[in-house]
């Protein structure tokens, strides 16, 4: 069978169609997770897809203030139109019919604003301002936002209408629409200046209020399936392609146990928790490398580690040792013993393995070590026999002739060699092959290892054997276990983080 050898440049021409499709693929999951996470958060957010503004609250007991006092305005359109569809969500009949009759007053006093004498005197008027001073009781006494779970907006409402009539907030809110829809208030205050008061105040907390009808299934109506299903199509097909490619890539794995390889992605096709679709969103942006998910996985892996490593580490030693306890409990040593007398060994090659890793190291020692650590041994040695002599009192009285001391150096040199020399040649001679040494040193060996099992066979031998190592493992565990376990994972941590840089930057 002939090998071709593929060059790295043909594999990266073959591997990038596959990088560009994981690519554009964990962009059309990105792209769906963003629709997901708009539709979540639709509602929650409607006021702002609705007006685009702006504004804080601070509210503590009674007092309440608007920070700032005019709403910022962040959205250049009004969203609501395009996305309401999606969730069902309709205008509320009794707000919206409030806000219709608001209109009208608007454009009759517009059609009557350039005839002589007083606008607000005109009939038509009168007749509007009566039926906002009943559409308002009728807003305040049956609650139309609470349908829509905005119960906070009615009584933002009526505070605003409390404020704005009777300048606190205590007085009543049906007194204060009362009086607000009144011709008296509009001359005392100003025609325009109430309607621009209502236009920027009142009208958007109005206009935020919705319903929402029930579907066949009890619940709120929502069509978001007809935008998640074309991305439902492609997930499906993506991944039953990938996971039946899987099955035929590799050996022994069927199509089932592909889909289970490919687990993260089945939350692309369920239709309920949606939110959960950030998993198979983050594994895929990691492996496409659009992010590099290297760091965020060391650090949770770390923090994984520091949590729970004090436990494992005394949970770990404490197991080893009550391991080894219970076999020292349980008479291994004994039964260990008594095998040694009873079990034939096997030999699967006529060498004595231990007896040649012996001679093997013994000749490395002889031959390469010794004769290399020569001049140090010497030195050493030569230094500790000057030491020994200097100590004897004889040797200061002789120490005082003339000419000693050059002749001391030199005889203890020549001393040191010659034993130094004679020890190497004694222990090379160990290495020449004496059939006769070698058995006598495997009879030596033989009886030394039987006589010591048959003494340490002894019941009283035995029995202090076990209990010293049983009382020896138990100090070990009370006095080093919890020192262990308590040790400063942090620092160890930190200990490997550094080595690790150290490693790259020598490499």
């Amino acid at each position: 069978m002939t090998l071709t050898k593929v060059s790295s440049k043909s594999r990266q021409k073959y591997s990038r169609p596959q990088r560009w499709f994981e690519k554009i693929m964990a962009l059309i999951v990105l792209v769906n997770y963003g629709f997901v996470v708009f539709d979540l958060t639709y509602i929650p957010l409607r006021d702002f897809w609705l007006q685009g503004r702006v504004q804080l609250y601070i509210k503590i007991g009674t007092f309440e203030r608007e920070i700032p006092k005019q709403p910022l305005k962040v959205l250049p359109f009004n969203l609501t139109k395009y996305y309401d569809w999606v969730k069902g969500i309709e205008p509320y009949r009794d707000t919206e019919s409030y806000l219709n009759t608001v209109n009208k007053l608007n454009n009759a006093i517009d059609q009557t604003i350039n005839q002589p004498g007083d606008p607000i005197q005109d009939q038509r008027i009168d007749n509007l301002l009566a039926e906002l001073r009943q559409q308002s009781i009728e807003m305040i006494e049956q609650n139309p936002f609470q349908i829509a779970n905005k119960t906070g907006t009615l009584a933002r409402i009526k505070n605003k209408m409390r404020q704005q009539v009777f300048g606190n907030q205590d007085a009543s809110a049906r007194e204060a629409f009362e009086i607000f829809w009144s011709r008296e208030n509009w001359k005392k205050n100003g025609l325009r200046n109430e309607l621009n008061f209502f236009d920027n105040q009142i009208k958007p907390l109005l206009e935020t209020n919705y319903f929402r009808p029930v579907g066949e299934n009890g619940q709120p109506v929502d069509n978001f399936g007809l935008i998640d299903f074309p991305f439902f199509l492609i997930f499906f097909v993506e991944f039953m392609a990938r996971t039946w490619y899987i099955s035929r890539r590799h050996t022994g794995v069927s199509w089932f146990d592909a889909m289970l390889w490919r687990w993260y992605d089945i939350f692309l096709l369920i239709p309920v928790l949606r939110w959960l679709r950030i998993i198979p969103l983050i594994i895929r942006l990691d492996q496409s490398n659009l992010i590099d998910m290297k760091a965020i996985k060391k650090q949770a892996s770390q923090g994984f580690v520091a949590g729970i490593a004090q436990d494992i580490t005394e949970v770990v030693v404490i197991q080893v040792i009550n391991q080894v306890q219970s076999s020292v409990q349980e008479g291994s040593i004994r039964n260990a013993l008594t095998r040694t007398n009873t079990h034939t060994y096997i030999d699967v090659n006529d060498i004595n393995e231990t007896a040649e890793i012996a001679k093997l190291v013994a000749h490395l020692l002889i031959e390469k070590v010794i004769p290399e650590i020569r001049p140090e041994a010497e030195a050493f040695i030569e230094y500790n026999l000057e030491k020994a002599l200097s100590q004897t009192p004889a040797y200061h009285n002789l120490e005082n002739l003339p000419g000693f001391k050059p002749l001391q150096t030199q005889l203890t040199e020549n001393l040191v060699s010659q034993l130094y020399q004679g020890l190497s040649e004694g222990l090379k001679q160990l290495l020449i092959e004496d059939p006769r040494f070698d058995e006598l040193l495997e009879k030596l060996a033989n009886k030394f290892t039987k006589t010591m099992t048959i003494e340490l066979q002894g019941k009283q031998s035995i029995d202090q054997i076990e209990m010293l190592l049983n009382d020896l493992l138990e100090e070990v565990k009370i006095n080093y276990v919890e020192r262990l376990s308590a040790e400063d994972v942090e620092k160890i941590l930190e200990q490997t983080r550094a080595l690790r840089q150290e490693a790259k930057t020598k490499e």
